[in-house]
């Protein structure tokens, strides 16, 4: 064999080594944007060591945290094509793969947490996590991503009259979008990772997240106002390629779904302790953190309903549904 070929062999080797598939172990791989110290972040760790210690060993998953494999849009894709095995989702980005997804995008959808945990770990949310099937995702389970908040560089909001003329960054969702139009701002779609610098250079005026999310991203260092509003509370989806959930073995399946219930049994836990951490130390760098009357913004999104009922029969009847679960 000659050298050229040599080294061909040799590099085949090595990748089909870093597959993961020798010796019967079989490595899953997990992208996601978020950075170590997110709460998520630990929760997908615990995943990883509790798939580990149910297969034995013999069914593994790698973590890479940081957009190291991409941001958000781009996981997906890898997912769709099987290039990758698994992601952390907002429900938000998940609408356009599964357009009844929306209903989580709607402002002031649960009552409480309670009912909240009721429709997610019922038959709507499990219902919900397998519509994106026919576009190669599937969910697995859901994890908390608490409430989402407006915050804003350069005053507070205490009345959706606040956001007028106001740049707020939303997520690729029609639903946040047509929400932040309600409240009478100006959405605009920026990548998470690129927000930071957005949020400098006024390229926007303000967001809107949850309070570990704007602690760890240290958005507050730019932001020194955030409204608690609590305007919609939007899950986050643990999401695998059906292209590599149908190479799994019944066994490896069992596995992996009952790692990913543990693990949101587990990330529910520390977001709620990652929430009250984060607004204490918030608090501590200066930032302005007030409560608004959430009945201003509830009835400033009123016609939201009465379009959404005209325009989307489909995602107002699994609100209502939704609603008469209280």
């Amino acid at each position: 064999m000659n050298r050229p070929n040599l080294l061909i062999f040799f590099l085949t080797l090595l990748l089909f080594v870093g597959c993961g598939q020798q010796q019967d172990v079989r490595v899953i791989k997990l992208g996601h944007g978020l950075g170590v110290s997110h709460p998520v972040h630990e929760a997908l760790i615990y995943l990883s060591q509790l798939t580990e210690e149910k297969s034995e060993g013999k069914l593994q998953i790698k973590v890479y945290p940081n957009q190291q494999l991409g941001t958000e849009r781009e996981l997906m894709e890898l997912l769709q094509i099987g290039s990758l095995g698994m992601t952390k989702v907002s429900s938000a980005v998940m609408e356009g793969f599964a357009p009844k997804l929306q209903v989580f995008s709607l402002p002031y959808l649960f009552k409480d947490d309670e009912h909240q945990d009721r429709i997610l770990n019922g038959p709507i949310g499990k219902k919900l996590l397998l519509e994106s099937e026919d576009y190669w995702l599937r969910g697995l389970t859901y994890y908390d991503a608490g409430k989402r908040s407006f915050y804003t560089k350069d005053a507070p909001i205490e009345h959706p009259d606040n956001l007028k003329g106001l740049k707020i960054r939303v997520m690729e969702s029609n639903m946040a979008s047509n929400m932040v139009k309600a409240f009478g701002g100006s959405p605009t779609p920026v990548s998470y990772g690129e927000l930071y610098t957005a949020l400098q250079q006024g390229i926007v005026d303000g967001a809107e997240n949850n309070p570990p999310s704007l602690y760890t991203s240290r958005h507050y260092e730019v932001c020194k106002y955030y409204a608690i509003n609590e305007h919609v509370a939007l899950p986050d989806i643990l999401v695998i390629s059906t292209k590599v959930w149908n190479t799994l073995s019944y066994q490896e399946k069992v596995w992996l779904q009952e790692a990913a219930d543990e693990s949101a049994v587990y990330q529910q836990k520390i977001w709620q302790e990652a929430e009250i951490f984060a607004l204490e130390e918030m608090e501590k760098a200066g930032v302005k953190i007030t409560y608004p009357d959430q009945g201003d913004f509830r009835s400033a999104v009123e016609l939201m309903f009465e379009s959404l009922k005209e325009n989307k029969p489909e995602i107002y009847t699994l609100y209502q549904e939704i609603q008469q679960s209280m």
